[in-house]
């Protein structure tokens, strides 16, 4: 790109004074160019020039208007635009990358024309002519990170698209970029290519199959523009998502997957293809005054018809209460069109402030990301919902997580008693919402990790899935039990319905590494790397991922590729030790595994 700043100051009115600051938005900014372009343009200057004029016109004709995109300036070898969405932007660049595929075909490889692209969302100052700030300067660094044909994006990018959905994403890991103060954390992403068959489901034989029809349940949609409005949708996708996954007759798709369709022109049978559901339950609402109309309808996507629709009106503070009355209505109309039957009522608090919805899951998102400032910047999110609502159990329960985390990811230096605060963290949540299948599974899972009372973890982990037979964390975890204390077999099975009841997860790297851990257990090698393969693609510097593929590798002959992964790890743990390793908890036929290839690949003792 050429050497013109990005975000030039605003040039002063005729009569000499410099205009107002224009407002200050969140937008996300899009900077892409033409690698090499001085070279290009130096062996064939009027074809080049040519070319990209070609380039812009399609861009701005086409790709941008399809992707609600508006172009700021053209810089003669690249582009600035913005978006509103990070989802836009993505799909933008990756279709912009394809342009010049026809061409290149033609050409040497000398005089073929590539792009390279850098995304980054953030809070700036933009006026009809302009975008000013240094988050628009930050999409430049990144960009310049890219390679001939790749997409660059940051964590406020990475944060707001679907992986598997909007893109297929490689952790590129933190950058130290020139002129920024702090390292950035940086992903590429590709167009997605299709499911992995590794997700292939490995039952083994005798085990009883989920013949329960599934359903998704999307956020409803506001007729409004006001933005306080758009909390009540959630609202309403929670209260129903809470009722409905206590029926043991159906499989309800998980919260966290479906809010990515939030906002999204996806059709029912779209949504329904995507998450595996049977049923997508969906609609939209409009408010008038205290008043709140909810347009609501039912799809089977076997025969992707609409089979239930009906509009209630109901009190908008009624959406806040503990047993919402109108809610309940949603949920017995619903019910009653798939199943024939009542669904089971209990009670709801769903968050009442979309604020807090959006501490709680950054609190979880970055707890997952690995690095010590993450999972620091972590539990202050976590505690801040915690103290804004006191008696909601759920905050406590993802705290009481967060202590797991901490010792997994080798962060810990006393694991057996950040296990023990795991326990307690978790009994504090109990005490709030006695049947929180959250919070059982999350003790279990510490009780399971610290071993002095595996018969009673377990115990505490089926109580889990007999309360909410639709929650893949507490499936999960009795995957993990399996792989640890059990039967391997159970392993996959009960981790696989983890993943199938969420398949879309913000953290399905975790997901899937846990799965991974099971196909290690249950002896399935080529299983087990590519799964955990996919996990990193996503996250490369979780700790236990990379221990599960590295003792695959090893066992399946490939000893280079485990050496690779071994070193790897030990660049994220450098003071790893045999011993440390141990401390994570009580010997178990996988642990002792995994250490036996630690000994082997030369990692000290002590």
């Amino acid at each position: 790109m050429t050497s013109s700043p990005l975000s030039p100051s605003p040039e002063p009115a005729a009569d000499g004074c410099v205009p107002p600051l224009p407002q200050q938005r969140h937008k996300v900014v899009l900077v892409i160019d033409l690698v090499e372009s001085v070279r290009l343009m130096a062996a064939n200057e009027a074809a080049v020039v040519n070319q990209w004029r070609g380039f812009v016109h399609h861009a701005t004709t086409v790709v941008l208007p399809a992707c609600r995109g508006r172009m700021v300036k053209s810089l003669g070898d690249g582009m600035l635009v913005e978006f509103d969405q990070p989802t836009d932007a993505v799909r933008a660049a990756l279709t912009l990358h394809k342009h010049f595929t026809p061409l290149n075909e033609t050409l040497p490889d000398a005089r073929q024309l590539h792009l390279r692209a850098g995304i980054n969302a953030t809070h700036l100052y933009a006026d009809d002519k302009d975008v000013y700030g240094h988050g628009v300067n930050l999409a430049a660094r990144v960009s310049e990170l890219a390679a001939p044909g790749e997409t660059i994006i940051t964590s406020s990018v990475f944060d707001g698209i679907v992986v598997g959905m909007d893109a297929e994403v490689e952790d590129r890991g933190d950058s130290y970029l020139k002129h920024w103060p702090e390292p950035v954390r940086t992903w590429a992403v590709f167009p997605v290519t299709g499911r992995s068959s590794t997700l292939r489901a490995l039952v083994p034989e005798g085990s009883a199959l989920d013949f329960r029809p599934s359903i998704a349940v999307v956020p409803f949609e506001t007729r409004s523009h006001m933005a306080e409005q758009f909390v009540i949708g959630e609202l309403i996708a929670d209260g129903v998502i809470a009722q409905l996954s206590r029926s043991p007759d159906l499989r309800v798709i998980s919260r966290l997957s479906t809010t990515a369709f939030r906002n999204r022109p996806s059709s029912a049978a779209q949504i329904g293809e995507c998450l595996e559901a049977t049923f997508v339950l969906g609609g939209s609402y409009v408010t008038h005054g205290d008043k709140v109309v909810i347009m609501a309808e039912l799809t089977d996507n076997r025969r992707t018809e609409v089979i239930w629709a009906d509009r209630l009106t109901g009190d908008v503070r009624d959406l806040m209460e503990v047993q919402s009355v109108l809610l309940e209505a949603l949920c017995a109309a619903c019910a009653k069109a798939t199943l024939n039957d009542v669904v089971q009522r209990t009670l709801v608090l769903p968050l009442p402030q979309l604020d807090s919805n959006a501490l709680m899951l950054g609190g979880i998102t970055l707890m997952h990301r690995s690095t010590p400032r993450d999972l620091h910047r972590s539990r202050q999110l976590l505690e801040a919902v915690a103290e804004r609502h006191k008696r909601v159990a759920s905050p406590w329960a993802w705290l009481a997580k967060w202590h797991i985390m901490q010792v997994v990811q080798g962060m810990s230096s006393e694991p057996a008693k950040d296990f023990q605060r795991a326990i307690d963290t978790a009994d504090r949540a109990l005490e709030l919402e006695p049947n929180s299948s959250l919070a059982m599974a999350i003790k279990g899972h510490a009780m399971c990790h610290l071993g002095d009372n595996v018969a009673a973890s377990r115990s505490l982990l089926q109580e889990a899935t007999q309360n909410n037979p639709n929650d893949p964390i507490a499936w999960l975890y009795c995957g993990f039990w399996s792989c640890m204390w059990g039967d391997s077999g159970d392993a996959v099975n009960e981790s696989e319905t983890a993943l199938q009841l969420s398949p879309i997860d913000p953290q399905r790297f975790y997901f899937e590494m846990l799965l991974a851990n099971s196909y290690l257990a249950s002896g399935h090698l080529a299983q087990c790397i590519a799964m955990s393969s996919a996990s990193l693609k996503q996250n490369r510097f979780h700790p236990p991922t990379l221990r599960t593929l590295m003792t695959a590798q090893y066992e399946s002959g490939q000893e280079a590729d485990a050496r690779k992964t071994f070193d790897w790890l030990r660049s994220i743990q450098p003071r790893l030790t045999l011993s440390e390793y141990l401390k994570y908890g009580k010997p178990n036929p996988q642990r002792k595994r995994i250490a036996s290839v630690f000994t082997a690949l030369g990692l000290p003792e002590s």
